[in-house]
């Protein structure tokens, strides 16, 4: 074999042995992220928590008092942070053609400091691992291909944060409620005899989210006008999102759902839950 043949057969070797390791400390430096966030929003949760007690809401509205009384038992830690185990599937198509893969997920979320959600998906061979994490420096979408190749870069500015703070905003009213005490960044207001609307104020940040209940107090569906891209123009606006919870349980004093199934353009001929999960394991911190 020429000289100049094994010249160029080492250099191909040294360089995709080069990119190799490149991707990996890329990918490495990506779960690095990921985890530092994770364990930050842990450690934010408080101790010496205060009880939760009906004197706190005696000032909320009828329908916002049904829905805490509901979700949290007197005497429970007004938790601030969940970990929550997850799995289910996700839809990267449409109605028609939805591609589902199946999932298993972490999510830690915190109000107001934020969430990350770690994913592996899959679907026949392909798999996606990945994440999305919001936090006071910013947000980001990541998702990589069977964890070697990377397909999903988004984030690190103004209109992924504010689609973010929607997203773990509304995942509060699910998974979080003893978050959503009457106080500075949560203000109730009641829009009709079983629904109420809670804003919350973070990082800059607005969001409204109109909670319907059944008579019970347990939130029937969410629904919000999210700052979303996901449409077919691929152009940030305001548009309905929203969730239907079930299969409540009750952890540590408090009511959750553990299925929800969510997507754009809730209430309307669009909508298509692309997004269906179960909870399997929550602790809160």
């Amino acid at each position: 074999m020429p000289h100049a043949v094994i010249t160029v057969g080492i250099v191909l070797l040294v360089a995709i042995g080069l990119v190799v390791a490149g991707l990996a400390v890329w990918r490495w430096s990506d779960k690095r992220a990921e985890n530092v966030i994770m364990d930050a929003l842990i450690a934010s949760a408080l101790t010496n928590l205060p009880l939760f007690d009906h004197a706190m809401i005696a000032d909320l509205p009828e329908p916002a008092r049904r829905f805490l009384t509901f979700a949290i038992a007197p005497g429970t830690p007004l938790y601030r942070v969940v970990d929550l185990q997850m799995e289910g599937r996700l839809s990267n198509g449409t109605a028609h053609q939805p591609n589902w893969m199946a999932m298993q997920a972490r999510q830690v979320l915190a109000l107001p400091e934020g969430f990350v959600w770690q994913v592996a998906a899959r679907r026949g061979p392909v798999r996606l691992v990945g994440s999305d994490a919001a936090h006071s420096d910013g947000s980001w979408t990541r998702f990589w291909l069977a964890g070697l190749a990377p397909v999903v870069r988004a984030g690190l500015n103004d209109d992924h944060a504010r689609s973010s703070f929607g997203r773990y905003g509304s995942e509060a009213i699910f998974w979080l409620p003893t978050t959503l005490m009457p106080g500075p960044g949560v203000h109730w207001e009641e829009l009709g005899p079983d629904s109420a609307r809670v804003t919350l104020e973070a990082h800059g940040f607005e969001q409204a989210f109109d909670i319907h209940l059944n008579e019970e107090g347990a939130p029937a569906h969410v629904v919000f006008q999210r700052w979303s891209d996901a449409n077919p123009d691929k152009r940030f606006q305001l548009q309905p999102f929203g969730g239907e919870p079930s299969v409540f349980q009750t952890f540590d004093g408090v009511t959750i759902p553990t299925r929800v199934d969510g997507g754009n353009f809730f209430g309307t001929p669009d909508y298509f839950p692309f997004y269906q999960v179960r909870i399997t394991a929550v602790r809160f911190h």
